[in-house]
């Protein structure tokens, strides 16, 4: 017994040992480095939560069992499969997870200090684009002041400092200037371009009939409908505003950063696109967005 507690005793006191000598030779650089390693971790965790990401590393996890088990029963065929996808496992990844690392990088470089020199960034607004702009913003609020009473549905996107020139390719090029006329011409019920997204850049419609992303979240509200889901969608993967007018309850609604706000007025929505597309300040707390309020079903 005593010859029990004596080996014991000895490991335990070999363990702190050798806990202190690491302690000594602890570095400010391995400090450095176990906390960008944790930071990594966390932020991956952080962008896959709650969306398909979620479940292909469930997928790749029960794969990683499988195949140790596999590897300590010695099953040779099984065994040589599973190695020949590990050896390949950093491409397979980057193919699996390609969307979750775009997003990634994408929202990194918004918000990156760097992303903030003048260099970096697009010329400033002249002043005859900065009127454009402005005359943009009021049509558009008339617009959706018609629409919310007429119940027209409609999904206007406002592009931010990062072009959508991928989203303008799947509908139709027009590069005209804002009107009602032709906003009314777009959405009407029969029109052939009405269920898609009209991009505005720099005041002027870019195209029409655009398909947005859907939200990579899952925890949308089941309420929205495919105008609503959408438009968070755009707003997830771009700095974009975008526009929503419910077709079933004549709500307007604006989505940014992700979020959106249900049941504004054409006024409010007006604010939030002067403050963002003319002041430049797209983090104003007065402007907080909130997806957990409750829209139509278009």
């Amino acid at each position: 017994m005593q010859e029990f507690f004596g080996t014991i005793t000895g490991a335990i006191s070999g363990f702190f040992a050798q806990v202190w000598v690491v302690i000594l030779s602890f570095q400010l650089r391995d400090a450095l480095d176990i906390a960008l390693v944790a930071l990594m971790i966390y932020g991956l965790i952080r962008l896959i939560r709650q969306t398909r990401g979620m479940q292909l590393l469930k997928g790749v996890f029960w794969v990683a069992i499988v195949a140790l088990i596999a590897g300590a029963l010695s099953m040779e065929a099984s065994w040589f499969i599973f190695r020949q996808v590990m050896d390949n496992a950093i491409v397979l990844l980057v193919v699996l997870f390609q969307p979750e690392i775009r997003t990634m990088f994408e929202r990194l470089g918004r918000s990156n200090p760097v992303s903030n020199l003048k260099f970096l960034q697009q010329q400033n607004k002249s002043e005859r684009e900065q009127e454009e702009i402005e005359k943009t913003i009021h049509t558009v609020c008339e617009v959706l002041r018609q629409f919310s009473k007429q119940r027209i549905g409609a999904l206007i996107v406002f592009e931010g400092v990062t072009q959508v020139g991928e989203i303008v390719k799947t509908g139709t090029l027009l590069k005209a200037v804002v009107s009602r006329e032709l906003l009314h011409n777009i959405f009407h019920n029969k029109a052939p371009l009405h269920d898609g997204a009209v991009i505005i850049r720099r005041g002027r419609i870019l195209a029409a009939g655009c398909i947005l992303p859907l939200p990579q979240d899952n925890d949308v509200e089941s309420d929205f409908g495919t105008r609503h889901r959408a438009a968070i969608g755009m707003s997830e993967q771009s700095d974009a505003m975008v526009c929503v007018v419910s077709e079933e309850t004549g709500h307007v609604s604006l989505a940014y950063k992700g979020e959106l706000r249900w049941g504004i007025t054409p006024e409010e929505a007006g604010q939030r696109l002067r403050s963002l597309l003319l002041e430049g300040d797209g983090s104003n707390k007065r402007f907080a967005l909130n997806r957990r309020k409750k829209g139509g079903s278009q």
